[in-house]
């Protein structure tokens, strides 16, 4: 066995090695698997977008909702036991895809009819909130298993510790509330980090609304990668001086 591998078993017995790579840490906690459940509520109009169903932990629940459920799964041995599983379901749809390169508007063109779910890999955990959040227009909810240290910068508001460039961007587009934190216990193989659910729920009307949203992306960038500098100065790059001497004195 690989240094990066840990066995496992599935459901039909079947071993399978966890993969590093791929930041696999299967949830098995049953009394955690129903506490999420509860707290995203699935119906059976509902339209559910699973990330990283991994072993199906989630899925089975989701499923037996009867809600239309897609899975995107980048571990092609898991996507083709899911597939195996859920092939008597008809509301369930596998995707053997990497969510990165995964574009939501091909599942529904209808603003706020996607619920998003799934237990993200913590080392691309940030990428993929971001790349959702290209397409928040049509998603109502979404319900995720993050690194508690992550979720503690996606609520943390100005002037305090863990308030940065991740939390200003994704509270521009969402609601944000720490739902609960989950022990490493209940993951196999067991994570080094404590894990919490997170809600993010995207503006139906945005509070203040940007001209440009990637725009403001690259502002927000350069004013916290060197936060010992003053705003004017960490902004230098790529705002003219003209508009600078506009800045308040304070900043």
């Amino acid at each position: 066995m690989k240094p990066e591998e840990a066995n496992v078993k599935l459901s039909n017995g079947l071993p399978y090695q966890a993969r590093k790579r791929f930041g696999q840490n299967f949830l098995h906690d049953q009394i955690i698997i129903d506490k999420i459940v509860e707290q995203i509520e699935p119906k059976n109009n509902d339209h559910l977008v699973e990330i990283g169903p991994g072993q199906g932990a989630l899925t089975k629940p989701l499923a037996s909702s009867g809600a239309k459920l897609d899975c995107i799964e980048l571990d092609r041995d898991l996507a083709k036991y899911l597939d195996e599983e859920f092939s008597q379901e008809e509301s369930v749809s596998i995707f053997q895809q990497d969510v990165l390169k995964f574009d939501l508007s091909t599942l529904t063109s209808t603003e706020k009819s996607l619920r998003v779910i799934g237990n993200l890999p913590y080392n691309i955990s940030t990428p993929v909130i971001f790349h959702l959040l290209k397409r928040h227009q049509l998603i109502l909810d979404m319900v995720f298993m993050l690194q508690l240290e992550v979720v503690q910068r996606l609520v943390a508001k100005a002037g305090e510790k863990n308030y940065g460039r991740l939390g200003l961007m994704v509270q521009y587009f969402c609601e944000v509330e720490h739902l609960f934190n989950v022990p490493s216990s209940a993951f196999t193989p067991k994570p080094k980090v404590v894990s919490a659910i997170v809600r993010l729920k995207p503006h139906s009307n945005f509070p203040i609304e940007a001209k440009d949203p990637e725009c403001l992306q690259t502002v927000i960038r350069s004013a916290f990668n060197q936060r010992r500098k003053t705003l004017k100065n960490s902004l230098r790059a790529i705002i003219s001086e003209k508009i600078l001497k506009e800045f308040p004195n304070r900043c």
